[in-house]
C-alpha cells in the first residue's frame, strides 16, 4: 500500500492509505490514519518535502504508522530539500543537508529514494538511498523537443552527470560551461562557454535544480555569445522562485518534473514522475 502524504503527488501505482492532515492553531501538523491494513501489508510512503512542516509532517505519519504496527518499508522524495546545502562555505552555517538526512535516517526506511541527487553528499548522508538518474526524463525532453541538439552543462558540477546522459543517450555532444560564484553574496559572474562556435545549433541545457534562473539566463547570454541556435532548458526539479518573465526571453521552451510542486506556463512543460520517470 502507498501513503502519499502530498495528495496533489502520487508518483506510484497502488492502493493508496486514506487520512486526514490539518494543522493546529498553533502551527503544529497533524495527522489522522482512516486506512486498516494487515501488519505483514508493506508501505510505501512518497511526498514532497519543501518545508520543515512537510518534514514533520512525515515523522508523525511514521510514528502513527508504526503504533498501529504497519511495516513500513520505503520512502520515495524525489526532491530532496537543502540538497544545495551540502557544504559549509561561511562560518556560522549549518550544514543543513546533513540536518534533514539525520532526521529521515532516524525514521529507519528500508530504503529512500531520490532523483537526481544534486551531488554526491546527499546519498552519503542518506541511509540505504537509492538515486535515480535524471536519464529517462532527459529523454522523454529529447523526444518532445524532436530535433537535434548539443547538450549543455552549466558547471563543473554537472559535468560527471551530463556525460552520463550522453552516453545513456548514445553519445550526444556535450559542451562543457562555467561561472563563478561569490559564496558570501551568492552574486554569480565569469560565465564561459568552452566551444570557439556553435554554428547555429540548438541546444539544451541540463541541470538538477532551478531555483531563480540567474546560472541559466547568464548562460543563456554567453551561448547566444558563441552563435548558438534555440536554447532549451531542462531541470528534474523546477522551483522557479522568480516566475518566468526572464527566462522565457531567452528560452524557446523548458522542461521540469512534479518533484517540487504544480506549475503551469505557456513556456513550460511538466513531465509527471507517474510516467514511469522513477525506476521502482
Amino acid at each position: 500500500m502507498i501513503l502519499n502524504l502530498d495528495k496533489d503527488f502520487r508518483p506510484l501505482e497502488g492502493k493508496e492509505i486514506e487520512f486526514q492532515n490539518f494543522t493546529f492553531s498553533g502551527g503544529e501538523p497533524h495527522i489522522k490514519i482512516k486506512s486498516t491494513f494487515d501488519s505483514e501489508t508493506e508501505i510505501v510512503i512518497t511526498h514532497r518535502l519543501n518545508s520543515f512542516n512537510d518534514l514533520g509532517l512525515l515523522c508523525l505519519a511514521v510514528d502513527a504508522l508504526r503504533r498501529m504496527d504497519a511495516k513500513i518499508s520505503n520512502l520515495v522524495i524525489p526532491y530532496f530539500p537543502s540538497a544545495r546545502q551540502d557544504r559549509v562555505m561561511v562560518k556560522g552555517e549549518p550544514l543543513s543537508v546533513k540536518v534533514y538526512a539525520d532526521i529521515i535516517n532516524n525514521l529507519n526506511f528500508k530504503k529512500v529514494l531520490v532523483l537526481d541527487a544534486h551531488s554526491e553528499v546527499t546519498p552519503a548522508l542518506l541511509n540505504n538511498c537509492e538515486a535515480i538518474p535524471n536519464h529517462n526524463f532527459i529523454k522523454e525532453v529529447l523526444a518532445k523537443i524532436d530535433t537535434n541538439v548539443k547538450l549543455i552543462s552549466p558547471d563543473g558540477g554537472a559535468l560527471k552527470k551530463i556525460y552520463k546522459v550522453s552516453e545513456f543517450l548514445g553519445g550526444v555532444e556535450v559542451v562543457e560551461c562555467s561561472k563563478s560564484r561569490n559564496v558570501k553574496t551568492g552574486k554569480l559572474t565569469g560565465f564561459k562557454v568552452y566551444y570557439d562556435d556553435l554554428g547555429g545549433e540548438d541546444c539544451l541545457i541540463v541541470d538538477d535544480i532551478c531555483d531563480g534562473g540567474g546560472t541559466f539566463i547568464g548562460l543563456a547570454n554567453e551561448l547566444k555569445n558563441k552563435n548558438a541556435g534555440k536554447l532549451y532548458l531542462a531541470v528534474t526539479h523546477g522551483i522557479f522562485s522568480k516566475g518566468f518573465e526572464e527566462l522565457e526571453k531567452y528560452f524557446t521552451h523548458i522542461y521540469t518534473t512534479d518533484s517540487v510542486k504544480e506549475i503551469s506556463h505557456n513556456c513550460l512543460t511538466q513531465i509527471k514522475l507517474d510516467n514511469g520517470l522513477l525506476s521502482y
